[in-house]
């Protein structure tokens, strides 16, 4: 009998041990809700779908030995808190394994500005400094002895770095590459010197043409009576570009010139005292205008969802609606309370939307782009309009009513009790796509000003009451003349954290008359 009893027992124990967990655990993205650097010369980017953290660090900074300053992670998430507590080799991108049910490999990647230079008298423009091959090519007339160059400046490594030898100020021969040791934070590259000798003495580099306004480039000797002329092409005389309109650095010279007329065609040539060089030909850029930018076109949906164009008709301004609309009413608008009292505005109103404690605030805006879906309680929204042309500036009319901030999310908590702050923002961009914003903190993606996607960008902000209408206008700041954007943002909120959903229930913007402008 007892022997019998314990077979049973084993049996049953065999079979208890085959029967499988069927019962999945969570999936959780693991990620980093913040996250800083000291050292960093700017806020790090958390892109939370690639799982990448991107940092920008000051021109001081030991990038071999970068000390993590603090971060915070999804909630029950956790990480190798020793590893981040040793300082960290960001000269190459490094891997961060975090857990939560299941582990999710992060990278951190860093880039560091510095600012380099290399001149000797009687150069032309600016010389070609190679950070990744440690090299500098000084271009040089063919009149200019190459033994007897004068350096008047010199910086080829970071801030705090040492050179051997230091050439700034002596007499150098560059009939032959000369080599130089930059030392930085103890790690040592070897730069080499050479010069590029060229016959003519004046260059017509590029021409940057815009809608209304050029940018032109040239190179010649330093020191000279240096500039840009330009015509329509259909004239003969040639204007000089004065010189308030001209940048120069060394032999580099870059002229901006205004007041252009659209579609037309031009050519500009860069001079240095008597001799010109040859011109280059350009054609202007169209006045191209924004639909539906006066806010006049608006239809409803289901009793509820606003949306800012003609039912039927072709969408190209969108609004957080279809997100707000999940828990409540739509909280953009249009109205007839405008600058000319007549037609009609955008209302753009903040809201806690939802029901008690059950909800989450909401932020009036309106954007350039479509809301693509809800992500449970939060939204993902497609950011812009295919665009190539390059507008200066961004005008506008708008009012405001500030309330004081009553939500916020956790970083931004030190904010409540103060005035909210409405934006009107844009950015030029050049991605192959819009871009997407995602408000969960799970995958949070929000734009970044400083990206290298961002060709131009610019915004105006008011933190306190504008009673009646005003006219607004700001500029749009661009980091390069030549790159063609692809695509245009621009977008109003009545609180400016509303990405994190944080503001001030009962802010309010009204803004009408969106207008691009292309001159200075």
């Amino acid at each position: 009998m007892n022997t019998r009893v314990i077979l049973f027992a084993l049996l049953a124990c065999i079979m208890m041990g085959c029967i499988k967990n069927d019962l999945p655990y969570p999936r959780i993205q693991a990620n980093f809700t913040s996250f800083s650097l000291q050292g960093e010369s700017s806020p790090c980017v958390i892109d939370s779908a690639n799982r990448v953290i991107m940092a920008t660090l000051a021109e001081d900074a030991d990038i071999y030995n970068v000390t993590v300053a603090n971060y915070t992670l999804t909630p029950g998430a956790r990480v190798d808190s020793a590893m981040l507590a040793t300082p960290l080799d960001l000269s190459k991108p490094c891997a961060v394994e975090v857990s939560l049910y299941q582990d999710y490999w992060w990278v951190i990647k860093a880039t560091q500005p510095i600012e380099r230079y290399f001149n000797v008298a009687g150069q032309m423009g600016e010389s070609y400094i190679d950070p990744v091959a440690a090299r500098v090519i000084v271009t040089l007339p063919s009149s200019v002895k190459l033994d007897q160059l004068k350096v008047m400046s010199m910086k080829l490594g970071a801030t705090g770095s040492t050179t051997l030898p230091d050439l700034s100020g002596s007499t150098i021969d560059l009939t032959r590459p000369i080599e130089v040791d930059v030392t930085t934070h103890g790690h040592t590259v070897r730069w080499t010197i050479m010069a590029d000798v060229v016959e003519s003495t004046v260059f017509t580099l590029r021409a940057d043409a815009w809608t209304r306004v050029a940018w032109v480039y040239g190179e010649a000797v330093e020191g000279r009576d240096n500039g840009i002329e330009y015509r329509r092409s259909d004239q003969q005389e040639w204007t000089r570009v004065p010189s308030e309109w001209l940048t120069v650095n060394g032999g580099s010279f870059c002229a901006r010139i205004p007041h252009l007329q659209p579609e037309t065609e031009y050519a500009a040539r860069a001079y240095s005292e008597q001799e010109y060089a040859p011109e280059v030909v350009f054609t202007t850029g169209i006045d191209r205008q924004l639909p539906n930018s006066d806010f006049e076109n608006w239809w409803l949906y289901d009793n509820k969802v606003w949306n800012p164009w003609k039912e039927g008709g072709e969408p190209f301004w969108d609004t957080g609606n279809k997100g707000a609309a999940t828990l409540g009413q739509s909280n953009s608008v249009p109205t007839t309370d405008t600058p000319s009292g007549k037609g009609r505005a955008a209302m753009l109103e903040t809201k806690f939307v939802g029901v008690g404690s059950l909800g989450k605030l909401a932020a009036g805006n309106i954007f350039l782009g479509y809301f693509v879906r809800t992500d449970g309680t939060n939204g993902i929204l497609s950011f812009g309009r295919p665009f190539t042309q390059r507008p200066t500036k961004i005008k506008g009319y708008l009012k405001y009513k500030c309330a004081p901030i009553s939500h916020s999310s956790i970083e931004y908590k030190h904010l409540i009790g103060r005035p909210d702050t409405c934006t009107v923002w844009a950015a030029l961009i050049d991605t192959d796509e819009p871009f997407e914003i995602r408000t969960n903190p799970k995958n949070l993606s929000l734009f970044n000003p400083s990206g290298d996607y961002v060709i131009a960008y610019g915004n105006i902000m008011y933190g306190h009451d504008v009673d009646k209408y005003i006219k607004f206008e700001f500029e749009l700041k661009y980091n390069d003349t030549s790159r063609t954007p692809t695509y245009l943002i621009l977008a109003a909120s009545a609180s400016k954290y509303g990405d994190y959903f944080t503001g001030g229930v009962g802010s309010v913007l009204w803004v009408d008359d969106i207008e691009l402008e292309y001159d200075y």
